[in-house]
């Protein structure tokens, strides 16, 4: 099968990503207003009943849901930053 664009794609392409869509249906829970993920993106997300999930807005404000905690990774990329700075200092310590 050759696609429309005729590079010889089959199934799937390497440069072509597809993005899942799903509708979530809102239910109200309380006083708040709840939704309910489905399996498929309970798996894509690596996350389960009682996880945590993180609601961040990105700068085109485009609203990005993650099992990842934001604040985790500016840790870590902090002290990837001071690794890589002391990375011989770090060596002779771990002697």
């Amino acid at each position: 099968m050759v696609d429309r664009m005729g590079s010889g794609c089959y199934n799937t392409c390497n440069n072509l990503r597809i993005h899942m869509v799903l509708a979530i249906k809102l239910r109200k829970v309380g006083n708040s207003v709840g939704m309910v993920l489905p399996k498929e993106a309970l798996a894509r997300l690596k996350a389960g009943d009682g996880d945590a999930v993180y609601l961040t807005e990105g700068a085109d404000g485009t609203l990005r849901l993650t099992a990842n905690d934001p604040e985790f990774g500016k840790q870590m990329e902090a002290a990837e930053g001071i690794i890589r700075r002391y990375r011989n200092t770090l060596k002779e310590l771990a002697k």
